[in-house]
């Protein structure tokens, strides 16, 4: 994306951010990171913000009226990166990347890329690192994953600043266990890759599916749906499955959430021009099953969440919960809350809190 498109955003966001704040309620933003910590899920930044915002999943309520909670804010504002829980302690969230900024202002600050968020205690700090690659500074548009022995895997990227603009095929991996970074380098075989999504299946690979990459003549190109990057984090080794089934359009943007028997579900994203920018955005969901590597477009009810692209989404129990993003390529942004109940693919308009996960 090119700077001045979220320059603009920027100015945009500042203007209504005191109004929208003060009703305790976040404003419009899009390309915050989130993670799902027990029954709260939480929003980190978008657009210049320092703000923290968690949904309150313990208790049932209507998406008109989300229980939003704000939490004390970050060192910096922050857009562009992803965020991961430990599995150590269940409560430690790794800040990754991404771009930040002078609290709610348009300077761009060049600073360190981990944060770390105790979210007991609403503390933050930034942890020493050992071997800390620092051509990874300004990484962003990436999506980190994190094992259950404490290990962050971060493919890929891209910088930000206002002169040459970088993509990246590394993989960078951080043991939180040890504080030790190393970077990987990849095969130019594998594409670059930014902007897609990242999933933990439960053997241990990483599919990424979707986003976007550049040619040896800097040419941006949309990646097949159909081609689905897998990285082994046991032998940190590449392979590519071409999935078979329905046909997915390409994307970026979009977000992705892991069922409890393998499948992937993608929801919206949008398509960019090749100058990096959003032609359309998409309103879709579409089911990647992981053991046969087929696409499916399920038959979805009720009153459908609109385009969402730079978007959130987790799942809780039987539901996939979509919330921020933009919903046009004319810097349309919300800050509503959609519900999909996987279950049977309806979208409601209650919370009702589940008693059981569901199988799908």
């Amino acid at each position: 994306m090119k700077p001045l498109y979220y320059t603009l955003f920027l100015v945009i966001f500042s203007s209504v951010h005191y109004f929208v704040i003060c009703q305790n309620v976040p404003s419009s933003r899009s390309s915050q990171a989130s993670t799902l910590v027990g029954t709260r899920l939480y929003f980190f930044g978008g657009g210049a913000s320092t703000e923290v915002w968690y949904l309150d999943l313990s208790n049932s309520f209507n998406i008109s009226t989300p229980p939003w909670h704000n939490d004390i804010v970050m060192p910096v504002g922050y857009s562009f990166g992803t965020s991961c829980l430990s599995p150590i302690d269940n409560s430690t969230i790794y800040l990754i990347g991404g771009r930040t900024w002078m609290a709610n202002t348009g300077n761009y600050l060049y600073l360190t890329s981990v944060y770390k968020f105790n979210s007991k205690t609403s503390q933050w700090t930034t942890p020493t690192i050992n071997n800390f690659n620092y051509n990874f500074t300004t990484r962003n548009e990436i999506q980190a994953v994190i094992n259950n022995n404490g290990k962050i895997f971060v493919f890929g990227g891209t910088n930000f600043n206002s002169q040459t603009i970088l993509y990246y095929n590394d993989m960078n991996v951080l043991d939180i266990t040890t504080m030790t970074w190393s970077t990987l380098n990849q095969s130019q075989s594998y594409i670059t890759n930014v902007d897609y999504t990242a999933t933990l299946l439960p053997n241990g690979n990483i599919a990424y599916v979707g986003g976007r990459s550049i040619s040896s003549s800097k040419v941006v190109n949309i990646t097949d749906m159909a081609k689905i990057q897998i990285f082994d984090t046991k032998s940190y080794t590449w392979s590519i499955k071409s999935a078979s089934g329905s046909t997915i359009a390409s994307r970026v943007s979009h977000s992705a959430v892991l069922t409890q028997d393998g499948n992937i579900i993608i929801y919206g994203g949008s398509l960019q021009n090749s100058s990096g920018y959003p032609v359309t955005v998409y309103s879709d969901i579409a089911v990647l099953n992981t053991s046969s590597w087929a696409w499916s477009i399920p038959s979805v009810s009720g009153t459908k969440a609109p385009p969402l692209t730079q978007h959130s989404a987790a799942l809780y129990k039987n539901y996939m919960i979509l919330a921020f993003g933009a919903t046009s390529a004319s810097n349309s942004y919300t800050n509503h809350v959609y519900i999909l109940d996987i279950q049977n693919y309806t979208w409601v308009t209650t919370f009702n809190v589940p008693t059981t996960n569901p199988a799908k």
